[in-house]
């Protein structure tokens, strides 16, 4: 499982640069901001809650595929209630915020959508198409 780290942004929302030197670390100034570089710099993010079964069952069916997401997991963030903010201005009306599923730099949705990617056969070649997968 990938963690937070491999993005080269920490857990306080800094990005550090590709070799981990943090001496070079920038500040984001937005929880949208970290989400949409964390999203843009990965194939896969997944923005989870550690005690959340539907998020469990996505990053599993992700795994099962052969993937391996970038995994924010929010309650252990210490920007989490603000990237969860974020996260629901994003949804439709009635959707849960987590988990949240970007494919590609591209919000896919929540654990319904990627579902049903999945059994209608849309999924891999959506995560051929982000470089997740090289099937």
């Amino acid at each position: 499982m990938q963690v937070v780290k491999k993005s080269g942004i920490g857990m306080d929302g800094s990005i550090a640069s590709i070799n981990g030197d943090t001496s070079d670390a920038v500040k984001l100034d937005s929880p949208y901001e970290t989400v949409r570089q964390l999203a843009a710099c990965n194939a896969v993010v997944v923005f989870s809650m550690s005690g959340c079964c539907m998020c469990t069952v996505a990053k599993r069916l992700l795994f099962g595929l052969g993937v391996g997401p970038v995994i924010i997991e929010l309650d252990e963030h210490s920007a989490g209630p603000d990237i969860q903010a974020v996260l629901y201005e994003l949804c439709p009306d009635g959707q849960k915020p987590v988990p949240a599923v970007f494919v590609g730099g591209k919000f896919l949705g929540g654990v319904e959508t990627l579902m049903a990617c999945h059994i209608n056969g849309s999924l891999v070649p959506l995560l051929k198409d982000a470089g997740a997968l090289w099937l």
